[in-house]
């Protein structure tokens, strides 16, 4: 009778676990929806470079030595992959660039891993508020004709701002300027792909 009792609260659980995970996927196939309507990439290679980073995410979290030491992030576009973050031995650093080199449609890696033991939360912290505002300087950008500022990825890491994305020429500076003026930012590092 007591199993029956303890079932009861497990089986629960795991039926509310599964709806999470199904809302979870839900939601992220309509976000890659929103993003491919603005997005200068195919629908398809907005799908590989999200498999990309989760791969990475894989890489990062299943190996050990990699998970205990390091603080590191993968970041696709257009299958340029981004690796920020620290690692403590330039043989981790390279370790980690060759394993996310190998992943299925990788294009280029460009490592900016630093020797370093990992930043702390409070770095982070302030890393996200300046991804933050970089993103919402953006939207103010009206003078570019045709500019949209979602097709812009920004990444930022120890106050360094890397911009990834698929942009024209005449729109790279502008959004270089605009950036250069948020408060917090050390360095713009721009990654972009020129389009016609």
């Amino acid at each position: 009778m007591k199993t029956s009792y303890l079932l009861l609260p497990v089986s629960a659980l795991i039926i509310t676990l599964l709806t999470g995970c199904a809302a979870v996927a839900v939601g992220g196939a309509a976000t890659t929806g929103v993003a491919v309507v603005h997005d200068r990439r195919s629908a398809g290679t907005v799908i590989d470079d999200q498999s990309i980073e989760l791969k990475a995410l894989n890489i990062f979290y299943g190996v050990k030595t990699i998970r205990l030491n390091t603080h590191v992030n993968a970041t696709s576009y257009n299958g340029l992959v981004l690796l920020t973050g620290e690692a403590p031995t330039e043989q981790l650093r390279q370790d980690i660039i060759q394993r996310v080199s190998r992943i299925p449609k990788v294009a280029k890696v460009h490592n900016e891993i630093i020797i370093a033991a990992p930043s702390s939360l409070v770095s982070r912290s302030s890393d996200s508020l300046i991804t933050s505002k970089s993103k919402v300087a953006l939207f103010n950008v009206s003078h570019i004709k045709g500019f949209d500022p979602t097709r812009v990825k920004v990444v930022t890491e120890n106050g360094v701002v890397y911009l990834m994305g698929l942009l024209k020429q005449h729109e790279v500076s502008p959004v270089i300027e605009t950036i250069r003026r948020v408060g917090g930012v050390q360095r713009v590092v721009k990654l972009f792909e020129i389009v016609a």
